[in-house]
């Protein structure tokens, strides 16, 4: 345990290397937001951009100047606390998920994650997840296949082809 106050401010691993990181990231933003028309007046496309990012290198330049002030946490560990075990597998899991989206398709593929993403999380049993991934799947399916028509990768499931057989059974 820390033997510091619980009063004490004092920097998380990583916590350094992310406020320079947002330094960086600010500064490219404040020089994409000059080079959409410079600054001609405070009228110009440009101008907001150009003050909303000329405020965030403020405020990054300030916060990571603050980080390099403050002492280190003792008895912290980057992988336990900051980026924990749970953390990396979702990000495996959605990592495998968008390479193998195109192939599979959008129906499969989701069905997938969300079924061994649930079971892994929520830890109930399988009919519970096999529903609840189930019935997730059909309300984004219905929304955005259907209602906003966003055309999703069909893969190996023939949906134009059971879609159409649904529709010929309403004709």
């Amino acid at each position: 345990m820390s033997s510091q106050s619980p009063f004490v401010k004092t920097r998380k691993p990583g916590e350094r290397i992310f406020c320079f990181l947002l330094v960086i990231g600010s500064v490219y933003l404040f020089w994409q937001s000059y080079a959409i028309s410079g600054f001609s007046s405070l009228s110009s496309p440009g101008a907001f951009p150009l003050a909303a990012s000329a405020t965030m290198v403020l405020a990054s330049c300030i916060t990571f100047l603050n980080t390099l002030k403050t002492p280190a946490a003792e008895g912290v560990r980057f992988v336990y606390h900051c980026f924990p075990p749970i953390v990396a597998i979702i990000m495996a899991l959605i990592l495998i998920y968008s390479v193998v989206l195109e192939s599979l398709g959008f129906v499969l593929s989701s069905f997938v994650f969300l079924f061994v993403s649930i079971q892994f999380l929520y830890r109930r049993g399988v009919l519970t997840t096999f529903t609840i991934s189930l019935l997730a799947l059909i309300v984004v399916y219905i929304i955005f296949r259907l209602i906003f028509q966003v055309v999703l990768p069909e893969g190996i499931v023939p949906e134009r082809e059971i879609l159409s057989s649904i529709k010929s059974l309403w004709s």
